[in-house]
Parts: structure tokens; sequence; C-alpha cells
């Protein structure tokens, strides 16, 4: 057991990062570890021979990952120096005095291998080749962590956030999580943005859904917090990688079982403003797997107020509108899978498995307005507000994969079918200053958004020190939105107006792609990974009343290229890299929602995408016990799609929100994050982000003329973050966040803080464990003040947000499992290429999300 107790804190202390391994800082670890204890350190007599092999697993020879290789002398027994594999299963060994040696290597799940009488002459450079390990199957009895998981380890694209040990984030969804991570931005109503851009991806396990595509911040409510396992954050995606997400990818990895046996675990949370409950199986024996597991969701008292002055000038006239409102929303989330794996031989594997998502949001708002034209003060009027937003999306997918006998060489096959079934209506109740019912309306909208992927890719290693990787993708997406307006009186029918909108989208959009990726490590240890990918989308769109919309097909050549090295334990990054941002479902769907008619949105079918040139330069080291990570980038796009706001034509006082292709956008910053680990048990994290970004595009003017705008600002955000572990299973955990305002391209929208503190007891036998977490406890309120500006319209609005919250978790596990060889499965589909609503403009209108458009 002691020697498991070892195996698994060594392994757990380590980052890999650009083909060589560095130690990171561990959260609540000690400081990083060089060598396998009993190593002599700085005492072991240095040489100029050097050990290099690659360990594989032998039953389907692919690379084992972060073995751990000890290197003894033979003449006195005594470990002298030692290291781990990397994720290519390759290890290193330098500096070696000339003499007789014995190298032992191991791994959690495998037998030991020694290889005896290793001899080393002056300066020689003896390679292994080759080294087999053979799967070992045993049963495990209770097993003693004494080290854990670096809380962000950086790769050569990436910064990966290790997700699993957060304690606060029981009974809550991914939202939780991703206020967490560095580099991400979390509004209250969950919105995403990376380094202040919200045109960003987000994959599941390294697979799209068409619920994201509708609207990101819906899908994350869906995702249990406690099944997160890792989240990646892609600043700089290679091109393997679809060349959607000009802000990057976000990949959330949930926790997978690869052991034998049968288990379930049982999480569930009850609190004051929502309420949970998961059941997760597992069963495994032989060569298949089988998994099957639901979530379920229930948010409540979710209270919301709102005040708004808006000013608007039209044919000489100037209209006030003010509004206050008060508002409530409930939620239900559910998500239910079936997934199996199948081994169809010791190098080929077989995956498929089923996801189905429901989303059940309702909200009600009564809204009071009040009109003065030119100071005069004219009728007002009650409001009464239903939104309904429904949804039910099934993922189904199938993947193949090869893997041959030189390590990292594979081939994979890979099917995605997606559907999302989209309905956002609204009923609204039109009063009297005395509450007698005048009119009604009603809109209905549904949508449907459905895909089909294929796609395949190849990499093969050339020599020792290069790879390549190739591939074709095939989308074919439909969206249909039909979408009327009706009206009626205080009782009868409703029928459609005249003049109303009511239509039908039909949208059509295929892509072709194809890519090549070269990896190169020099001698010196620099890493060169470049790419180039070429997509070209075929568009074919058309309402049924207008016809065919002018959207013409295009292609884009999109290169990338990234670059580290590692000099006196200071870790440098170079990345650029070019993306495209298509636009998503919402920004284009015509459906004109006026649940509240003084902020009206409607999307724009003619929309074009995007073009973003991003480079970034970074660097990460590690201080006694204080990992420090810095990144500073640059960001220009051409084209960009953002919010634009104009007064309406037709009804007196109203704002309508749409989105267009502005002109020109640009962003430079910087991203810090620091860990302390004050003991083993207690550390603290620091973040910030602060950036620049400028403005540069086309709007509405005086006179009905279409000006420029230019708008300008400095971004800022951070937070901390705390973790402690006691005695007899205790440990709390505190979180912090808070953020400025932000720069839009009329105006900006106002900041907001959030702050969690957690406590957990695990159970003496480790197989279960009790939590209480609370939300924002020391303020009954907080405040959004928005402003948003222009030469013919003027908005102040703020919303005041009650989510002071407390919830109680509950977690057990039950079932035996036996350890097993980690089987690599079949890759799956990552469709990373379409622009979600995630830039929704919390505070725009009384009711904040409540009114804006799915």
């Amino acid at each position: 057991m002691k020697q498991l107790s070892l195996l698994l804190a060594i392994t757990l202390c380590i980052s890999t990062f650009s083909g060589s391994v560095h130690a990171q800082f561990p959260m609540g670890g000690a400081a990083p570890v060089k060598a396998l204890p009993g190593t002599a350190g700085d005492q072991t007599p240095k040489g100029s021979a050097k050990i290099t092999g690659f360990v594989v697993d032998s039953s389907v020879t692919k690379a084992v990952e972060f073995a751990s290789i000890a290197l003894y002398n033979k003449t006195t027994g005594k470990a002298v120096d030692g290291t781990i594999a990397d994720e290519k299963g390759k290890f290193i060994l330098n500096k070696l005095a000339d003499g007789n040696y014995q190298i032992l290597i191991s791994f959690l799940g495998f037998k030991n291998k020694t290889i005896d009488n290793i001899t080393l002459a002056k300066g020689q450079d003896l390679d292994l080749g080759v080294i087999k390990l053979s799967p070992s199957v045993q049963t495990l009895n209770e097993v003693v962590v004494t080290g854990q998981a670096a809380i962000i380890e950086e790769k050569v694209d990436r910064l990966v956030y290790n997700a699993d040990k957060d304690i606060a984030a029981k009974g809550g969804d991914a939202t939780d999580v991703l206020r967490k991570v560095p580099l991400l931005t979390v509004d209250l109503d969950g919105n995403v943005s990376l380094r202040g851009s919200s045109n960003i991806r987000v994959l599941i396990n390294n697979k799209p859904s068409t619920i994201i595509a509708s609207s990101i911040s819906d899908a994350l409510k869906q995702i249990p917090a406690d099944q997160i396992k890792t989240v990646e954050v892609i600043t700089s995606p290679s091109a393997k990688y679809d060349a959607e997400g000009s802000g990057g990818i976000i990949n959330i990895i949930t926790k997978k079982n690869s052991l034998q046996g049968l288990n379930l675990n049982v999480d569930a949370g009850v609190g004051n403003r929502g309420s949970s409950l998961s059941l997760n199986g597992n069963y495994r024996k032989g060569k298949a797997g089988l998994t099957l597991g639901g979530f379920g969701r229930a948010n409540y008292n979710t209270i919301t107020k709102t005040n708004m002055d808006q000013t608007s000038i039209s044919n000489g006239v100037s209209t006030l509108i003010r509004q206050k409102g008060d508002g409530y929303s409930e939620f239900l989330f559910g998500q239910y899978n079936l997934g199996f794996d199948y081994d169809l031989a010791k190098n080929q594997s077989l995956t498929a498995g089923v996801r189905y998502g429901a989303r059940n949001m309702k909200s009600q708002q009564d809204l009071i307005t009040e009109l003065y034209n030119n100071g005069v003060a004219g009728t007002g009027s009650r409001r009464d507000v239903d939104v309904k937003n429904l949804s039910g999306t099934v993922d189904v997918n199938l993947d193949y994969l090869h893997t041959y006998k030189k390590p990292q060489q594979e081939w994979s096959v890979s099917t995605l079918y997606s559907r999302n079934d989209l309905t956002n209506n609204f009923d609204a109740n039109i009063l009297s200053g005395e509450g007698n019912l005048l009119s009604r309306q009603r809109n209905l909208n549904s949508n449907l958004n459905q895909e089909f992927t294929l796609q395949t890719d190849y990499q093969t290693p050339i020599k020792k020190n290069q790879m390549i990787e190739f591939g074709g993708k095939g989308i074919f997406r439909q969206v249909n939105s039909d979408y009327r307006f009706l009206a009626a009186g205080s009782t009868g029918d409703f029928t459609t107006q005249a003049g109303q909108p009511a239509g039908e989208l039909l949208y059509h959009q295929n892509i072709a792609a194809g890519y090549t990726s070269y990896t190169y490590t020099t001698k010196k240890r620099y890493t060169f990974k470049g790419g180039l990918r070429y997509e070209h989308t075929f568009i074919d769109a058309s309402t049924r009343e207008g016809g065919p919309i002018g959207v013409a097909d295009y292609g884009i050549l999109v290169p990338s290229l990234n670059a580290s090295k590692t000099i006196k334990g200071t870790t440098l990054k170079l990345g650029y890299n070019r993306r495209i941002q298509r636009p998503g479902l919402q920004q284009l769907n015509p459906n004109f929602n006026s649940a509240n008619p003084q902020n009206i949105s409607v999307g724009n079918p003619a929309l074009r995408p995007e073009l973003t040139d991003n480079i970034e330069l970074g660097l990460s080291k590690t201080i006694k016990k204080v990992f420090i990570n810095a990144s500073f980038f640059g960001r220009y796009t051409d084209n960009a799609i953002t919010q634009v706001r104009r007064p309406s034509d037709t009804l007196s006082g109203a704002i309508i929100t749409t989105f267009e292709n502005i002109g020109r956008q640009q962003a430079y910053g910087t991203n810090i994050f620091a860990n302390i680990a004050f003991t083993s048990k207690f550390n603290v994290g620091l973040f910030s982000n602060i950036f620049y970004t400028k403005m540069t595009g086309q709007a509405l003017g005086l006179n009905g003329v279409t000006q420029d705008f230019t708008n300008d600002g400095v971004n800022v955000s951070g937070g901390l973050f705390s973790q402690a572990q006691f005695k007899n299973g205790w440990g709390v955990q505190a979180f912090g966040f808070m953020q400025g305002r932000q720069v839009q391209l009329q105006g900006f929208q106002g900041g907001f803080a959030f702050y969690t503190f957690g406590v957990k007891k695990d159970f003496k036998n480790k197989k279960g464990s009790l939590g209480l977490a609370g939300e924002n406890f020391f303020s009954n309120r907080f405040n959004i003040h928005s402003e948003l500006k222009s030469p013919v319209f003027n908005q102040v609005s703020n919303v005041y947000l009650y989510n002071r919250g407390v919830r109680l978790t509950f977690t057990y596990k039950l079932g035996k499992m036996t350890t097993d060889a980690p089987k690599k499965k079949a890759r799956s589909v990552n469709n990373d290429d379409v622009k979600s609503d995630g830039a929704g403009q919390t505070g725009g209108a009384p009711g904040g999300t409540q009114q804006r458009n799915r």
C-alpha cells in the first residue's frame, strides 16, 4: 500500500508540457518533485550520458502516460535519478555518470518492469526503444493519496483547470465551476466570455451539441458540477480543431470510470433557491463497458427587480419611457445519458452513446410603463408577461478507433447526429392603470436545429521527435424557425393581425473541411506545432415571405503556429492563429420578440462570419511554494458580429436590438494567475484579467442617417480561490469574483460580484460526504447598472438580483471496483463552429435576460 500511495502522489503532482514533463505546483500539495523520493537530488554524480525509451501498454500497443521511471545504482542499490514518461510514453534521463545501473518502471494498473545490467560509458546515448508493460488486475482496498493534482496545468495550446476538488460547487452546475477558471468570465446569467470575447465554442468531452448552438448559458445549467473533472481553456487551437470560435475553445471533461465491476454514485442537494438529484452508474466486464446516468435540477425563488429610463428621438419628438418591473423565474433541467464501449480487438475499439437533455424555463414579469412626449405625460400602461423557453436535445454518436504497433499511430472515424427542438413563446396581458384587462398578445416561435457530422483523423510519428496529423470533416446543418405574432381582445380568440410579424426561416449550412498539422521537437527541447486548415461553407437561406437571402458561399484558410520552450524552470509559449466565427441560431432567427414592447429583439439572417487574428505570449514558473502563470494577448477582428440598437420606426419610444457585422474590434490585455501553498493542506489562488478593447462600427444616427461609432475602454475582473483540509475528513473552500463594467459599441454593461463559502465532511469509509455551501450571504441583492448611448437614444437601467442562497449536499457511492489497464477509446466528433448567443445583455431592459430572445 505504501508503494501504491507513493505512486499516486507522484503521478498526481505532475503536469505534462510540450513533450517534456515538469512538476507543477500542486493544489494543497508540496513543492514540485523532480525525481522519485530516495534520489540523491543535487548530490547525484553528474555526467554526459543519457538514457531514453518509450513505455507502452502491451495489450493495446499504446503509450502509458506518466509512467514512473526510477534509476538505481547497482553497486549501492540506491536510487540516483528518476523521471516521469510524457503523454507519448517517452522518457529521458540526462546528465548521467558512467557506471552500472538498473531501471524500475511502474504505473498503477500495470506490473512493474525491471531492466537490469545497464552499463553506461562517458557521453553514451543509450536508447532502450519500446518497453512494454503488462496489465495487472487486482482488487483495491482503501487507497491513501498523499498528494493532489495541480489546480492549474499548462500545455502547449491550452490551460487545464482541475475541477474535481471543488467543494462549494456540489449541487451546482457548470457555471459554478467555470466562474473559478482563470481566463474565463461568467456573468450572473451564465454567459461566458474568454479574455473579454463571448465568441467561443464550448465542447463536452470533445463533442458539441445543438443546444450549445442555441445558448451556451442554458446548456451549462444542464451539466452537474460534481460530474466535471477538468475544464480545458484552449486559447490557441491547432489545425485539428474547427476554425470556429474567435475567442477560443472551452472543453469540459466529465468524470469517467475505467475500472472493472459495478458502481453507483448518488448525489443530491437542496437549498433555498435550488435542488438537484443525480444518479450515475457504471458497469464494465472484460471488453465491454456500459454507463447510465441521469441528472435533474430545479431552480426556484429567483427574483428580479428592474427600473429603466429610456429616451429616444424620432421625427423631432423626444420620448421618455420609464419602466419598473418585478419578475421571478422557475427552471427545470434534466440530462440523461446511455453509453457503450467495446474492444473489438486489442488495437480496435468502438464507442457509442445517446444523450438527452431537457430544459423547462418559465418566467413571469409585471411591467409598469410611463410615457412622456416632449415632457408631456402620456398614457401609462401595465403589462403582465409569461415567457416559456422549452427545449429537448438528442445527441447520438458512434466512433471507431484503430491503433497500431508504433506508439501514437492511430486512425479514427467519428459520427454524430444532434437535434435540438426549441420553443420560445410568450403571452402578455395589457392592463389599464386600474388593473382592468384591455387586450392580449401572444408570440409563438418554434425552432429546429439538427446536424449530422462525419469526420476522420490520422496521426503518425515521424522518427522520435516529429508528428504529422491530417484529416477531413463534413457537417450538414439545417435550421428552421417558424414565428407568429397574435393578438386578441380581453376575450375571444387570438388572430393574426395585419402588419404583424410572421414567417419562417429555412437555413441550410454545409461545411467541408480538411487539415494537416506537424509537430517538431528539437534536441534542445524547443517544440513547434504548425498547421493549416481549409473550410468551405455552403449556405442556402430563405424565408417563406421574402424568398432567398443573399448570403454567398465562402471559403477560408486558417493557419496556426504554437511554440514552447522551458528555460531554467520558466516555460514560455508563443502562439498565433486565425479563427472564423459563424452566426448562431438566435442571431439568425428573425422572430420579432416584443415581450417588452419598449425593448424588442430580432435576429438577422443575412449575417456574415467574422474573422479574427490572435497572438499570445505566455509564461509560467514555480518559485518555491508559488506557481505563477501570466499571458499577454492581442486580438483583431474584422466584420465583427455584435448587438446594435436603434429606435423603432413604428412603436413610439421603443428600442430594437439586433445583430450586425459592425466592422472592427481590437483587444489587448493580460491574464495573471498565482497559486500559493502556505502548507500542504492550505492554499490560496489569485487571478486577474485586464484588457483594453476598441470597437468601430456603424449604427443609426440623427435624421435616419447611418453614422460611424467608436467606443473603447479598459475591462477589469479578478478573484480569489482558497481551500483548506483538516483532520477527520473536514474541508472548507471559499471563492470570490468581481467583474468590472464591460465596454460595448453603444455604451457599457455594469459589473457584478459573486462569492461562495463551503464546508464538507467526508464519511469515515470515504464512500460518502455531506456539504453545506452559501452564496452572496452578506448582501440581500446586487445591482447591475448599465448605460447605452447614441445620438438618437439614451438608456439607463438597473437590474436588482436577489441571489442570496444556501444549499445542503449529500454524496454516496455504492459498489466495488477493481483496477484494469486504461483503454484508449475512439475519438469523438467536436464541432466547434457556431457562434452562440452568449453575449446576452444583462440589464439591457427590465427583466434582464427574461426579455432576451433565445
